[in-house]
């Protein structure tokens, strides 16, 4: 299979996200506690994740519309990943939480103009190797670098290097990112050539199960505690030691990694089941994250990794196998788009619930992921979702 074509390109695109995952997931890891040296509040904190989350998927509906009118992939890609992943050692020039946060919503900026374009050119090369499976193998490489970053980050901690030491760490991975893009662009100039059979749809416009099947998307991602906040709480109750923080993080993406390979590998045989599953155990990380000490905190951190597995992997792969494929670019955008506003709405109540009170904190982000179920298995159902 790795003489295909297609997993060439997909494994040169898993690099891709790799070395930008090292670069901006290592940033992540520790953007909490780096606003908190600033001075801001649990509500700000949430408040920039969230509108960092909410620009980064909402600019998706325009990236992912340009990108199926104008064919113009790669030109956005490149775009997206130049803002997306310079961003991060800039942090290191930050003097004060509202430069720092201007900063943080500029790297989900790049990453949204880019996503959209990236995962159509994907849906076109996983139609011969399995969407679940071409999407979940992309997934597990995009969080081997997402649990690397952290580590990286974690190591400049250790020898009593600063944050900002750490954001200047990650210009490396960055250019290597830009490197290996490069290559792909020459290699396969025209991804769209990579999907050989074109699935037939009665129409071109976006079906009512792809509709029912995002509203219970936006529902999971507005109960989805961002790992800012997460941080955020591990350093004001100390649940957690400071190096363990980045450390924890990077344990959730290496759950991420290989519950995406599953799930991925699952859908291609058994359909949107695994996804049910995966959203009915991950939505009791909170409970485990935000109430207990350092083991319990660690299990909530792999149930929230868990989680993201499921969500970055039968998430993406369904909609290539609701949507035809001149319009996937648009229902990827509206898709993140949507996936965006809830997640920003999810912070900002989330935030603000636990300034107030973490136990109603806990309960909206339990409940409002279980609503989630009953739309799962109403798209199930139908036959035209796999």
């Amino acid at each position: 299979m790795i003489r295909s074509p297609s997993m060439k390109f997909v494994i040169l695109i898993g690099f891709v996200s790799l070395f930008a995952d090292v670069t901006y997931e290592g940033a992540r890891s520790i953007t909490g506690p780096f606003l908190a040296t600033f001075g801001a509040s649990a509500a700000t904190v949430g408040f920039i994740a969230g509108f960092g989350e909410l620009i980064g998927y909402g600019l998706r509906l325009v990236s992912g519309y340009v990108s199926d009118k104008t064919g113009r992939y790669w030109t956005i890609i490149f775009i997206g990943y130049a803002i997306n992943l310079f961003a991060v050692p800039l942090l290191a020039l930050a003097g004060n939480w509202k430069m720092a946060g201007i900063l943080i919503i500029a790297e989900r900026t790049g990453k949204a103009i880019r996503s959209p374009a990236r995962d159509a050119m994907l849906s076109h090369a996983t139609s011969e190797i399995g969407h679940g499976w071409g999407f979940g193998f992309h997934e597990a490489m995009d969080q081997i670098g997402a649990m690397l970053g952290p580590l990286i980050v974690s190591s400049v901690l250790y020898f009593k290097g600063s944050y900002k030491t750490g954001f200047l760490v990650l210009l490396i991975p960055a250019l290597l990112a830009l490197s290996v893009l490069s290559l792909a662009r020459f290699l396969y100039p025209h991804p769209k050539d990579l999907e050989k059979v074109t699935p037939h749809f009665e129409s071109k416009s976006l079906s009512k199960i792809y509709w029912i099947y995002l509203s219970a998307v936006v529902l999971i991602a507005a109960g989805y505690a961002d790992f800012p906040l997460i941080a955020y709480h591990f350093e004001k109750v100390e649940s957690i030691p400071k190096i363990w923080i980045p450390v924890s993080y990077s344990i959730a993406m290496g759950i991420d990694t290989l519950s995406a390979l599953f799930f991925g590998r699952w859908f291609d045989r058994k359909g949107l089941s695994i996804l049910i599953v995966a959203s009915v155990i991950a939505s009791f990380f909170a409970p485990l994250v935000f109430l207990g000490g350092f083991y319990q905190a660690i299990l909530g951190m792999g149930l929230w990794g868990l989680g993201m597995g499921a969500q970055e992997s039968v998430m993406r792969a369904a909609i290539a196998q609701m949507v035809s494929t001149d319009r996937r670019g648009t229902a990827y955008g509206i898709f993140n788009a949507g996936y965006g506003l809830f997640w920003f709405l999810g912070s900002v109540i989330l935030g603000k619930l636990y300034d107030v009170s973490i136990l109603s904190m806990i309960f909206f982000s339990i409940l409002t992921q279980l609503l989630s179920v009953p739309l799962l298995f109403l798209v199930r159902g139908n036959k035209r979702q796999v």
